[in-house]
């Protein structure tokens, strides 16, 4: 009896410490606009019904954020989950760039990322992230995080908006303006680690906006003229049907398996306040925040 009672106590620990964890959650929305990133419940959130489940604030005084990041945090592009959904990376135009942990709120990482819009976390603990403009030319450029004022590697990319680190590939994709490059960890485990370029193909459309993983062999990107599906096995671009007519696409996220599809779309200006998600139907707005691109869970 006592070994029993012992076990359900175990148990109910176990649920009680993985409270906050978002690693089995499959149908939550990251969404960030204005310096603010909310976490939103799909499933249970209608047009302007939103079910809120996490937030983090710029502005909050809880954020205890670095000397002068409340500024450079000001336009947050993209939030990404990472590390299983227990980490989120968060890429600013204003020119920042934050590792925050999910379930504590902590900041993990940060650096001064001239127009950062893209990024993606790499085996070691380093961050890849593409920018659109920089003093020094546009760029692919990777930080570690443990020393994130100095950048370790970089290399020229012609408006950077989109990065993807496929784990079973072990490849990095970037995005850029006009074109789409793969690319492999060198000397991954020094002090002095590189990137090199495997391939490069030219999208069959201008202003590369944003790049997402479906599985291990498609991706798709998002540009102004359309959404392209890219086949990294054949190499091959073919349009992406459910988006054919729908113009200036923002990001994308789909699930093959059970035609889920969420979107963005430029509607004013640049920005979006709605998110788009269809099996089902839903329009869900966010007059909040100035929405450019939202990631699921992964």
């Amino acid at each position: 009896m006592y070994s029993m009672k012992r076990h359900y106590l175990q148990f109910i620990f176990a649920i009680l410490l993985c409270a906050g964890c978002t690693s089995d959650k499959k149908d939550w929305l990251a969404v960030c606009g204005n310096g603010m990133v909310r976490i939103i419940d799909m499933e249970e959130s209608d047009s302007t019904d939103i079910k809120e489940v996490w937030r983090w604030d710029k502005d909050d005084p809880r954020a205890n954020l670095p000397k002068g990041y409340d500024q450079l945090m000001r336009n947050v592009d993209e939030c990404k989950f990472v590390d299983n959904n227990t980490k989120m990376l968060l890429t600013a135009s204003g020119d920042g760039m934050m590792l925050i942990d999910i379930e504590t709120k902590a900041i993990l990482s940060y650096a001064h990322v001239p127009m950062a819009h893209s990024a993606d976390l790499l085996p070691g603990n380093r961050i890849a992230v593409a920018l659109s403009t920089h003093k020094k030319g546009n760029a692919l450029e990777i930080y570690d995080i443990a020393t994130p004022e100095k950048v370790v590697f970089r290399d020229s990319l012609y408006s950077g908006h989109g990065v993807v680190w496929n784990e079973k590939r072990q490849r990095l994709y970037a995005l850029g303006y006009e074109e789409l490059r793969e690319y492999e960890l060198v000397n991954w485990d020094s002090d002095q680690p590189s990137l090199r370029q495997v391939k490069m193909w030219e999208i069959p459309m201008k202003s590369g906006h944003d790049l997402s993983p479906v599985d291990k062999d498609r991706m798709l990107v998002s540009a102004h003229e359309g959404v392209m599906w890219f086949d990294i096995n054949k190499e091959e671009f073919s349009p992406f049907e459910p988006l054919r007519d729908v113009e200036n696409v923002k990001s994308v996220n789909y699930d093959p398996k059970t035609g889920k599809l969420i979107y963005t779309k430029g509607e004013i200006k640049w920005w979006t306040h709605h998110i788009y998600q269809e099996n089902p139907n839903k329009v869900i707005t966010m007059d909040s925040l100035n929405v450019y691109k939202v990631r699921v869970t992964k």
